[in-house]
């Protein structure tokens, strides 16, 4: 539990755990932790790019009340480094995107307190993304911070929003979010076809060692 001494030495907690279980589903509970993966993976190399969700946000000081959980958040010009909870005043530093992985429980809270408080935090851009596609048409859409008010990202032709602050295009495939770097056109892998890709290439540098010593054997005779 993190905590502040204030001049009167009364003592300030700021909780690590609002104390509530994530009442999602499978599929919520995946995207979340599958985009917060594939955005680290992605940002990995970046010393100044720092990457988390459902981490404790606390945006005024002496004020626990003052806090969020966004579902998965990315900010620039701070240490990419794990930590306990986020405190806007240490860190001086805003999220530069936020996604939330709209649900039933969470869709009006999205679409309205949360949309405004990351307004006025200063989030550049703000995602919802409906996996299930029961509450949100289209299931997934995008906003731009403009002045004080979001404004809804264009999207292309086929669906898909292109994230400036991340150098991102999202597009929904099912109930996936998928990602990929909007300069190259590669797509950022999720963790089961990483691991894929994995087997893959140990399966061909197997190969390639069968080869050799073939080739070895054959040469010897």
């Amino acid at each position: 539990m993190s905590t502040i001494d204030t001049p009167s030495r009364q003592r300030i907690e700021y909780p690590e755990s609002d104390g509530k279980p994530m009442g999602e589903t499978d599929v919520h509970r995946r995207e979340i932790a599958q985009i917060i993966e594939m955005l680290t993976l992605h940002f990995q190399a970046e010393a100044k790019v720092y990457v988390s969700g459902n981490l404790m946000f606390y945006y005024e000081k002496g004020n626990p009340g003052a806090v969020i959980s966004p579902d998965v958040f990315v900010v620039k010009g701070v240490e990419n480094m794990l930590r306990r909870t986020y405190k806007l005043w240490e860190e001086k530093r805003a999220p530069c995107a936020v996604f939330e992985i709209s649900s039933r429980a969470t869709r009006l809270e999205d679409k309205g307190n949360k949309r405004a408080l990351y307004a006025m935090l200063g989030v550049q851009e703000y995602f919802l993304f409906d996996p299930l596609a029961e509450y949100l048409k289209p299931p997934l859409q995008g906003f731009r911070l403009l002045g004080e008010e979001y404004a809804p990202i264009d999207q292309d032709a086929d669906g898909a929003l292109i994230s400036q602050e991340l150098g991102l295009r999202l597009w929904s495939e099912g109930s996936c979010l998928r990602l990929a770097d909007s300069a190259s056109g590669q797509a950022l892998l999720r963790p089961a076809e990483l691991e894929a890709a994995r087997q893959r290439a140990e399966q061909e540098i197997e190969r390639l060692r069968a080869e050799i010593e073939r080739l070895k054997h054959g040469s010897e005779q």
